[in-house]
């Protein structure tokens, strides 16, 4: 019997923001419970760390350079090849997904059956967020969901002003339940569940804010190459600003209140799910990750799209089905991209994977953890909120090499020694053999893809660089002329 699948995602949730990661404070049962019974890969990363870009690559099971999208600008619909929920409905499946998909167009199916969205307010021509219009028949008041003054990228940190059953988190547990009890039941579902929170507004129910209001809360890390990054911006969505400790510390209760709030919306779906048949779950595959990461004022940095561990490493946890006979309960070193989402689905369904697919599936590593596996993920991202902070990067999980290609400046961190990235190893005289082998791989990886920021075994700083691959478009032409049939 083909299992159900489940896919859990949250938006801007760092790798390190799971209770079973040994986190100082936070609480995250029902996650750790999926751990406990699953596997749990602590070197999991997004390629491209912001929402459109980190969702390409679940959607494709494509690296950047082939899905085409480098980093968040761009309202482009863009063609694929094959995606998750596409080739899962051709397979008999039910897929539906709900919640926060930042698909171009909005509505854009992309293989799914049906969508229920919760996109954060964001507005498109033609388009009406499904949170937003029940929100509007279901609220006692003249009041929105943004009536409390936060703004989506802020910094700014307070409980919500809404009842907890209209809060978005609340009502994307609620639509995955009404999915569930109105499927069709003669056939195998595929839900992708996809939570918009803990990304900002950190705005969590007042319960969650106060969880964290009081506890013992570390102060952020500060490299040593951070000074650069020390000015105090006044700008509330600053993504660069040394904020004053309190400040900081409401935004770290917050996001933590608001990661908390999500894994008991979590543990409500499942728990649901259960009562209304104990044996659904038992045959579903579950998959939780996130996007990307929030770096919450690490080295004065805020949001996403850098290369360092805050912004770039997200939870990935594994739990499959009981009748699998699987040992669970385990911790995996390997390293994992978004990509390999959509090849872990398609094997579990018992679908082959197209040649265009650049990610694998991790269930060879459920059966076997010694099995073969890749030895370093490279990302980037053309824009870090200022051009001088665009970057590429390219890690193995224990070293971390990161190039600035407006810029041609570089970081290097040992991050086995240095977990928090606080000393940059980069221009120490030690380190300049391994900092030469890294910067050659990336160049090599360039040059091999037909990157303009490689060549003849070296790095070339680009005066305006790629926002969008353009060998994109040739494998799209190829795929249209029949190219691209081939299976792994």
């Amino acid at each position: 019997m083909r299992p159900n699948l489940l896919l859990i995602t949250t938006d801007q949730h760092r790798g390190d923001c799971l209770s079973c990661e040994n986190h100082h404070v936070l609480e995250t049962p029902n996650l750790d419970a999926l751990a406990e019974r699953g596997y749990r890969f602590t070197r999991a990363y997004s390629a491209v760390p912001s929402s459109t870009p980190a969702r390409a690559a679940i959607l494709t099971g494509m690296d950047q350079w082939n899905h085409g999208r480098l980093t968040m600008a761009g309202t482009d619909a863009l063609e694929f090849p094959q995606t998750l929920p596409g080739g899962l409905a051709a397979a008999g499946y039910q897929t539906q997904a709900v919640g926060k998909m930042h698909f171009f167009p909005p509505r854009r199916l992309h293989g799914f059956h049906h969508l229920v969205l919760e996109e954060e307010g964001r507005a498109a021509e033609g388009f009406e967020c499904d949170y937003l219009a029940w929100f509007e028949r279901n609220k006692d008041g003249d009041y929105s969901p943004r009536s409390h003054g936060v703004d989506l990228h802020s910094w700014v940190a307070r409980p919500s002003h809404l009842p907890e059953h209209l809060h978005p988190t609340y009502w994307t547990a609620s639509e995955g339940i009404r999915f569930v009890k109105n499927r069709d039941a003669s056939r195998p579902f595929f839900l992708w569940l996809s939570f918009s929170r803990p990304h900002s507004p950190y705005d969590p129910p007042r319960t969650y804010f106060e969880m964290y209001a009081g506890a013992d809360i570390p102060k952020p890390p500060v490299g040593d190459w951070a000074k650069e990054f020390e000015e105090r911006i006044a700008d509330v969505n600053a993504p660069f600003s040394r904020r004053p400790w309190p400040q900081t510390r409401r935004a770290l209760a917050a996001y933590y209140g608001s990661v908390t709030f999500v894994d008991h919306q979590i543990g409500r779906f499942l728990a649901e799910v259960a009562q209304l048949d104990p044996k659904l779950l038992a045959n579903t595959l579950i998959l939780f990750t996130s996007d990307h990461g929030d770096m919450l004022g690490d080295h004065h940095h805020w949001r996403k799209t850098h290369a360092y561990e805050g912004s770039a490493r997200v939870p990935f946890i594994v739990r499959p089905p009981e009748n699998w006979n699987l040992a669970g309960n385990r911790t995996m070193e390997q390293l994992i991209e978004l990509r390999d989402v959509l090849p872990t689905f398609w094997e579990a369904a018992g679908l082959k994977t197209p040649a265009t697919v650049d990610g694998a599936s991790v269930l060879p590593l459920l059966r076997d953890p010694r099995a073969e596996w890749r030895e370093f993920i490279q990302g980037e991202h053309t824009v870090c909120y200022l051009n001088d902070y665009g970057m590429q990067y390219i890690t193995d999980g224990r070293r971390k090499y990161i190039w600035f290609h407006h810029t041609g400046r570089e970081r290097f961190f040992d991050l086995t020694a240095d977990p928090q990235e606080l000393r940059d190893l980069g221009n120490e005289p030690g380190a300049r053999v391994r900092v030469f082998e890294w910067r050659k791989r990336l160049a090599e990886i360039n040059e091999r893809r037909g990157d303009p920021r490689g060549k003849h075994g070296e790095l070339v700083v680009q005066q305006r660089a790629l926002a969008l691959s353009p060998h994109y478009a040739q494998w799209r032409d190829a795929a249209r002329a029949g190219d691209f049939r081939g299976e792994k």
